[in-house]
Parts: structure tokens; C-alpha cells; sequence
């Protein structure tokens, strides 16, 4: 299998994350990736390469132009107004307020942030657009013939929607990644998200339409992030009524209870019959993950990639989370074997 990897992901290398009251060095850090690669090297799992560069017009075709806008100038204007941390929202349009974009960088910021945990530092921006760039690679080698792809992407991007960020995430690369393979011809694409987490930004975007079926794994929204999508009763709306489905599951959940989980969304997404299916692979629902409550070992991940690859759909896999950083390589790199297999 082939891997899609840049450096570019170290641009990325933020000080500051607010956790549990108090600002710690980020779990989503640079680390992550090289942990992967290393392991990816280590099993011989097949070639590593370098992602080509795309436009802007991939992320355009599922993010708002006007947040994109936000996000590439968000760091100089929050030097321009004289901060001296990284860039932090500190306010929002909560309830029964106005949800207008104001003019000052601090009100921006909490207009585009989902939440506050995420700073955004200098050489955010380009990391996300390398990151981008390697799932839309893989994207392009799907398309080239290949029946599966790693793209290792760095930041992640399931929790960044429309016009939103958070989560560590910037841009959505499985959600660009998709509608890539549809804009190239693809006329059915499913998503399978399989991260802790709810993929809330991958929602957002296809939820009305039913050219993109979405699944997503994940903790129970009434005990994890982000805590305000991803219940079981959200299906779709419009066209994409029955199109979206989520499978919440509470803390202590054993691989056996998110198995069936697992064989129903690909029971689904046999139904559905897509030409390419696009993986939201995070394996922070690891047992020993730091921010996660499942129960899943490092060989629950193989026989969740021998179920993925049992599909025979060609099949792109974009990294999301995994925030064991001695273990995560060894997740990830589980489940492309039990896929090849």
C-alpha cells in the first residue's frame, strides 16, 4: 500500500492547548506523525511518497470562501493587533446572539472556532494546506487505479466543517478527499469514520445530500467531544434524509459491541454501493489512548482492517487522531495490514 506523507506537517507545532482548566502542551502534535511513519517504514507496508500540490479549489468545493480567508490571514492579524500567544477563541455567538463575523481578530476567531482548546500558530495555514494536499494525492492515486491508499495527513480535519475549526482540525481532508473522486466522476462515495470522535465537520457537510453516505464510530456526544453532534437520531435532512448515520457508543465499550457497530455502517455502505470509500481513520478508540473511553487492543485494529478490506471497494485512508503516541503507529499501521490481507 501506498503512503502519502509531507514534512510540511511540522510547520504545524503549536505551544498551547486548553485542557482541563489549564494550558498543556498539545496532544496533536508533530510526534504523532513521525510515530506513524516510522512504523509504516518498519513493516515494509510499500512506497512513501511525496504529495503533489492541488489548488484551492478542492477545499472551496465543501468550505465556506470567506472562512478559508479567515484561516490564512488569522495569525498575522493576531500579531497585527499586538497578542503575544497563539491564537485562542475566548468568546462566541452563543445562544440568542447575533451571528454576524465581526471586524477585530478576537471576535473573528470565535465566530470560526467550534471550541477553544485549538490555538492556531504560526505555520498553521501551510500545514494545513500540505495536508490537503496528501489526501487529495491519494485521492487522484484512487482514481490512477490503486485499491488502497495511506494518506498521512497532519493536522487532521473530521471535526472541521463548513465554515468552523476545532478539534485540531483546519480543513476537512476526507471530506475534500471525497468530493474530489465525485467531481472527477464518482457518482457515489461513502465515508466511514472510525475516529473516537465524532467526525462533526464531515456532518455538516454532506448532511443534506445523498451522493456522499456518512458514517461515523464513535463516543457517546453526552459524554465526549464534541459533545453537540453525533447523536444516533441525526440522519440526514432533505435529500440526505437516511444518508448520514451515527453510532454513539458509552464509555468502557468493548470491541465486540463496536464490531457490530462497524458491521452495520459497512452493511450500509454495501447497500449504498459507492465507487470509492474514504476512511476517517483515528485510532484513539485505543484502550490506552489519553483522551478517549473505549476498549479497543492493537489486534482489535487488524481485524477492523480485514473488515474494511473484505468491502473490495478501492478504499483512501486519511489519518485522523490517535494521541498514544507509543502505540498509534502500531494501530494505524494494524489496520492497512488487515486491509491488504
Amino acid at each position: 500500500m501506498r503512503t502519502i506523507y509531507s514534512e510540511q506537517h511540522r510547520l504545524r507545532d503549536a505551544r498551547t492547548e486548553l485542557y482541563g482548566g489549564e494550558l498543556v502542551q498539545p496532544f496533536e502534535k508533530p510526534s504523532r506523525a513521525e510515530t506513524v511513519l516510522r512504523m509504516v517504514r518498519e513493516s515494509d507496508l510499500g512506497e512513501i511518497s511525496a504529495p503533489e500540490a492541488f489548488s484551492l479549489e478542492p477545499v472551496l468545493a465543501v468550505h465556506d470562501a470567506d472562512y478559508i480567508a479567515f484561516l490564512e490571514t488569522a495569525w498575522q492579524e493576531w500579531q497585527d493587533a499586538g497578542y503575544a500567544g497563539e491564537v485562542i477563541a475566548s468568546v462566541w455567538p452563543a445562544r440568542r446572539m447575533q451571528s454576524r463575523v465581526p471586524r477585530f481578530i478576537d471576535g473573528k476567531v470565535g465566530y470560526y472556532a467550534m471550541a477553544a482548546e485549538t490555538s492556531i500558530s504560526e505555520g498553521t495555514w501551510a500545514a494545513a494546506l500540505s495536508s490537503k494536499d496528501v489526501a487529495l494525492t491519494g485521492a487522484k492515486a484512487l482514481l490512477e487505479g490503486e485499491r488502497g491508499v495511506f494518506s498521512l495527513c497532519r493536522p487532521p480535519g473530521h471535526h472541521a466543517a463548513l465554515d468552523m475549526y476545532g478539534g485540531y482540525c483546519f480543513l476537512n481532508n476526507a471530506a475534500i478527499a471525497a468530493q474530489y473522486l465525485r467531481d472527477q466522476g464518482a457518482e457515489r462515495v461513502a465515508i466511514l469514520d472510525i475516529d473516537f470522535h465524532h467526525g462533526n465537520g464531515t456532518q455538516d457537510i454532506f448532511y443534506a445530500r445523498d451522493d456522499v453516505l456518512f458514517c461515523s464510530l464513535h463516543g457517546d456526544p453526552e459524554d465526549a467531544f464534541p459533545h453537540f453532534l453525533g447523536y444516533a437520531d441525526e440522519t440526514g435532512s432533505g435529500p440526505g434524509a437516511g444518508f448520514n448515520r451515527n453510532y454513539p457508543m458509552p464509555p468502557g465499550t468493548s470491541f465486540e459491541q463496536w464490531q457490530e457497530a462497524l458491521a452495520d455502517a459497512l452493511a450500509r455502505m454495501v447497500e449504498f454501493s459507492p465507487q470509492y470509500l474514504v476512511v476517517s481513520l483515528g485510532v484513539d478508540a485505543f484502550e490506552n489512548d489519553p483522551i478517549s473511553f473505549f476498549k479497543l487492543t492493537s489486534p482489535d485494529f487488524l481485524t477492523t482492517g480485514q473488515m474494511i478490506g473484505a468491502l473490495d471497494i478501492p478504499t483512501l485512508f486519511v489519518m485522523e487522531g490517535g494521541y498514544d503516541v507509543d502505540e498509534v503507529g502500531t494501530n494505524v499501521v494494524n489496520v492497512l495490514k488487515g486491509f491488504c490481507e
